[in-house]
């Protein structure tokens, strides 16, 4: 998550929804890429293939990792209205596309594209200071000490869980459906779902809840209950509060990201298929 970015550019000029044909004009591309061996070697490579220009000229960023990197790519480009096309130089890269050098320009002009739309967490601290942060997959709540967490879940202003204890609970997009949400036994979400997930992370009471389905403007808050004797921390994707007392989740669609896929490895393709994987 934590990888370092450096760029480069090349040729290329904005890409629509669903591109049919290349540009008249070369292709402004930029290239940021994860400091490991092998992602490096995939800078210079393509770098020497490609015309780069800088980040801020760019219509296309290439990055050039893992999940990681495209996590980090896509924050640090937010309201900036270019389109970031992934190249696997990782480990996972659910959100990657296949590593090549050859036919870039072609591949961007054909790449398919979805608009994603981050949460934004308000955690407000125990000493009443409130902080901000944009979440792409997830904000999560986990508990500081040995303790268990103890929780009350509002959903609109209407407590729909009066206590929850636990090691934490967390509100998935769905791009982040398929990430941690998953691994905690959370549902997967379509892209075009309109839903975000609400998951326990190990529910003790109650003990069978399993979380909920919320509609995407739901606006969830979530108060930390004996917050001297049990306190908890929240984290939207890596930006972390420490001792929170409560703390509120919404979409912010007037926030909006945009992916690019090769179409043989669509992202909302892939999220589908996730659900059937053995």
């Amino acid at each position: 998550m934590g990888a370092k970015m450096m760029s480069v550019l090349s040729p290329a000029s904005a890409a629509a929804k669903r591109p049919s044909s290349l540009p008249s004009s070369p292709p402004k591309i930029a290239f940021v890429a994860a400091e490991t061996a092998e992602a490096q070697r995939g800078l210079k490579a393509l770098s020497a293939r490609y015309d780069p220009v800088p980040l801020e000229q760019a219509d296309f960023i290439v990055a050039l990792g893992g999940d990681g990197l495209m996590l980090e790519t896509l924050h640090a480009n937010m309201g900036r209205g270019v389109s970031i096309y992934g190249m696997n130089c990782g480990t996972v890269g659910f959100l990657m596309n296949e590593y090549r050098e050859e036919g870039l320009a072609e591949r961007l002009a054909a790449a398919t594209s979805v608009d994603l739309h981050p949460l934004r967490m308000i955690a407000t601290g125990c000493d009443g200071v409130s902080q901000e942060a944009l979440a792409i997959n997830e904000v999560s709540l986990f508990r500081e000490s040995r303790q268990a967490a103890k929780l009350r879940i509002s959903v609109d202003g209407v407590v729909r869980l009066k206590e929850l204890i636990c090691d934490g609970v967390l509100v998935a997009t769905p791009a982040g459906s398929t990430a941690y949400n998953l691994s905690a036994h959370g549902p997967i979400i379509p892209l075009g779902a309109g839903l975000l997930a609400l998951t326990p992370i190990s529910a003790f009471r109650p003990r069978r809840w399993r979380g909920a389905l919320l509609p995407h403007k739901a606006v969830v808050t979530l108060e930390i209950l004996e917050q001297d004797k049990r306190p908890v921390g929240a984290v939207a994707d890596y930006t972390e509060v420490r001792d929170v007392a409560k703390v509120e989740i919404r979409e912010d669609r007037e926030v909006s990201l945009r992916l690019l896929s090769d179409a043989e490895h669509n992202l909302e393709e892939r999220i589908i298929m996730e659900q059937f994987l053995p």
